[in-house]
C-alpha cells in the first residue's frame, strides 16, 4: 500500500480511463487510486473492474447510484481514503487536462518542501493552458481574481482541481458541513484550509483541455462558481 491516493472522479470516461491508471501507476513513485464512478452509462465501472485484475490491491473502485456533483464525489473518496489510513490524497481528472507526471511535484511539494495543500495551478507564473477557447481562459482566470479579491485567499488558482491534501487538512475540515458541489467546491476547500491556516503550495502546471469525452462544464456550475463565494464571504462557512 502506498502512502498516497489519487482520487479519480468519473462519469462517461471509458475513452480515458485506462490510459489515465496507466499512467498513474507508470509514475516513478507508487500511487494508489480509487476511481469513484457516478454510474456512468457508457461502462466506465467495467473497464476500472478489468483493470484491477491486473492492479491488485492497488487500483480501487467506489460506484455511486446518480450523478451527483464532483464535490460529492471528492467528499466520497476523502472519506474512503481517510479510512484506509492514506497520509497524502490526490485529486485528479481522468481526461489527462491534469498531467499524471506532475504528481510528484504535487507529493514532494508536500512531504519535501512542508506544505499541506500544494495546488497545481495554471496562474500562479502567467496562464498555462491548453486548447481552451480564450473565452474560457478569460472566465477562468478572472474568476480566480474575483474569488481571491472577494475573499482574501493568497491563491492564484482557486478553482483548481488538481490537489494534494495531507490527511491532518481533511481531518481538520468538517468534510459534511461543505456546501458546494461545483466547481465552488475546489473554492471553499482552499478557503477552509487557509482559514485553519494550513500552508498552501502553488505548484505551476500546464493544463491541457480533453481530447476525448465531453466537458461536465455547465452554466450552474459557472453561476454557483461566481456567485457562491459572496455568499460564502458574507456568511462565513463552517470550517
Amino acid at each position: 500500500m502506498s502512502d498516497t491516493v489519487v482520487i479519480i472522479p468519473t462519469y462517461n470516461e471509458k475513452e480515458n480511463i485506462e490510459a489515465i491508471v496507466r499512467a498513474t501507476f507508470n509514475q516513478q513513485k507508487e500511487f494508489d487510486v480509487l476511481v469513484v464512478d457516478d454510474n456512468s452509462p457508457d461502462g466506465t465501472a467495467d473497464i476500472v473492474k478489468k483493470l484491477q485484475e491486473e492492479f491488485k490491491d492497488r487500483l480501487h473502485i467506489e460506484e455511486r447510484q446518480g450523478k451527483n456533483g464532483l464535490g460529492t464525489a471528492y467528499i466520497h473518496g476523502f472519506k474512503w481514503a481517510l479510512a484506509k489510513g492514506y497520509e497524502y490524497i490526490i485529486e485528479m481528472d481522468a481526461d489527462f487536462s491534469h498531467n499524471p507526471n506532475d504528481l510528484i511535484r504535487l507529493y514532494n511539494a508536500c512531504t519535501v518542501d512542508g506544505a499541506e495543500v500544494a495546488v497545481g495551478s495554471r496562474y500562479s507564473v502567467g496562464v498555462n493552458v491548453v486548447n481552451w477557447p480564450m473565452s474560457r481562459v478569460l472566465l477562468s482566470y478572472f474568476a480566480s481574481k474575483y474569488v481571491r479579491f472577494i475573499t482574501g485567499i493568497p491563491v492564484h488558482d482557486t478553482t483548481a482541481g488538481f490537489v494534494c491534501w495531507n490527511r491532518k487538512v481533511l481531518e481538520t475540515i468538517k468534510l459534511d458541513k461543505v456546501k458546494f458541489v461545483g466547481y465552488a467546491f475546489q473554492i471553499e476547500m482552499k478557503y477552509k484550509a487557509w482559514k485553519h491556516k494550513f500552508t498552501i503550495k502553488e505548484v505551476s502546471v500546464i493544463f491541457t483541455d480533453r481530447t476525448k469525452g465531453e466537458s461536465k462544464m455547465s452554466g450552474g456550475i459557472v453561476y454557483e462558481a461566481l456567485f457562491g463565494v459572496i455568499k460564502m464571504r458574507i456568511n462565513g462557512l463552517p470550517r
